[in-house]
């Protein structure tokens, strides 16, 4: 059955109404007149209450005149379509309101002829507009399905620089993304992925790697702008800004804590606005990288640190010792490989520890400082604010709430 669209005639003469509803065979062409109006705030009244799909519109009416009525149509009505009728000395008067999107305009004295045409036109229009909007909420429904497989393709493809500028700000709009370049690009590399694949399956590698994402997400909420994997499956962070020493340390212990696994974590600060993205990525990742192709001689020294962290007496010169090479080429070594110094290295394996220890709030601070290898707490709450940026007691108090 084909739909009936609806009509209101707005004219402040009864005798043009009168002669419009007489003279259109409305329903041979799909129309019906629902109300008619003398003035332009009745119509608008009307028009809003039957919610019509067309209006012809008399410009010079009281009360309201026609510019206005279409002006607040326009706002308040915005699928209706909008006819004016007015006559040769009005006619400037009606070149503004086309500007105002109306359909089309008739002159006076109507030809009857003229305005079936233009109204079967008009339905036309209507249906066209119905086709669309139908094949627009299909369309959107899909999206939504569809999202977060769409979001990721596109992150994929602009970490690989395979998107313009312009069409970078269009997706991010289109995907109901932040429309922001992000200040760095951090990853999030589950170390024995690859591993626990052969050992439990696809479908447990998949739920931890979801596991993962949300407690970066958890933890970094007010930083984290996107996050998706690469085609390796590493986690992708961008962020709104650089994140602080302790964010970082949280994240890692969070994760071992939750779901005993150990991962790595490698960021890099993005200074080139949307089209910086890609190299930071690519900066961060050959990090990441690097450090799995470490030499031997730098991976004893990460394990000897990973194992006598809480010695007080752990040093450079010790461990140098031990691997049979000079300080000062560890040392050197050390920085070439991983980007960092030795001390900055053992300080950082120090307060990883230390954010879990405080976790277990029997621990005072003093015995937390000599479990991680500090002869003091004064020299502890010092080294912990440096690098966390606050004291292990305000992080204590900020963890538990």
């Amino acid at each position: 059955m084909l739909k009936t669209w609806k009509v209101i005639i707005a004219d402040d003469e009864a005798i043009i109404r009168e002669g419009i509803r007489a003279s259109i065979p409305w329903q041979n062409i799909q129309l019906e007149v629902v109300a008619e109006a003398e003035d332009g705030e009745e119509a608008l009244e009307l028009a809003l209450e039957y919610e019509v799909d067309i209006i012809l519109v008399d410009l010079s009416m009281p009360i309201m005149n026609g510019l206005t009525l279409i002006r607040q149509l326009r706002e308040k009505l915005p699928n209706c379509l909008v006819s004016i009728i007015t006559g040769h000395d009005e006619f400037s008067y009606a070149q503004q309101a086309i500007k105002l999107n109306v359909h089309d305009y008739i002159l006076k004295p109507i030809n009857p002829e003229l305005l079936s045409e233009m109204l079967r036109k008009m339905v036309i229009k209507l249906e066209k507009n119905e086709v669309q909007s139908s094949l627009m909420i299909q369309a959107s429904k899909q999206i939504d399905k569809n999202i977060d497989a769409l979001r990721e393709r596109f992150c994929q493809e602009w970490v690989k620089g395979e998107i313009e500028q312009d069409e970078i700000i269009v997706q991010l709009k289109f995907l109901r993304l932040a429309v922001i370049a992000p200040k760095a690009i951090a990853i999030v590399r589950w170390q024995d992925q690859v591993n626990f694949r052969s050992m439990h399956g696809e479908r447990d590698r998949q739920l931890i790697l979801y596991a993962i994402e949300n407690i970066a997400k958890e933890c970094i909420a007010e930083h984290c702008q996107h996050i998706f994997r690469d085609e390796k499956q590493d986690i992708i962070i961008m962020l709104a800004g650089s994140l602080p020493q302790w964010k970082e340390l949280q994240i890692i212990e969070s994760i071992k804590r939750y779901l005993n696994i150990d991962i790595r974590w490698c960021e890099y600060a993005n200074l080139n606005g949307y089209t910086g993205v890609s190299h930071s990525y690519m900066e961060a990742k050959q990090q990441l990288n690097r450090e799995i192709m470490l030499t031997p001689l730098i991976k004893q020294a990460k394990d000897q640190i990973d194992e006598r962290y809480w010695d007080g007496s752990l040093s450079l010169e010790k461990i140098a010792c031990h691997l049979n090479v000079t300080p000062v080429y560890l040392s050197r070594a050390f920085k070439q490989e991983l980007g960092y110094s030795f001390i900055h290295y053992v300080t950082f394996i120090r307060m990883k520890r230390a954010i879990h220890l405080l976790q277990d709030q029997r621990l005072s601070i003093l015995e937390i400082a000599e479990k991680t290898g500090y002869d003091t707490q004064h020299y502890f709450s010092t080294a912990f604010k440096k690098l966390i940026g606050m004291s292990p007691n305000q992080y204590r108090k900020a963890d538990r709430t």
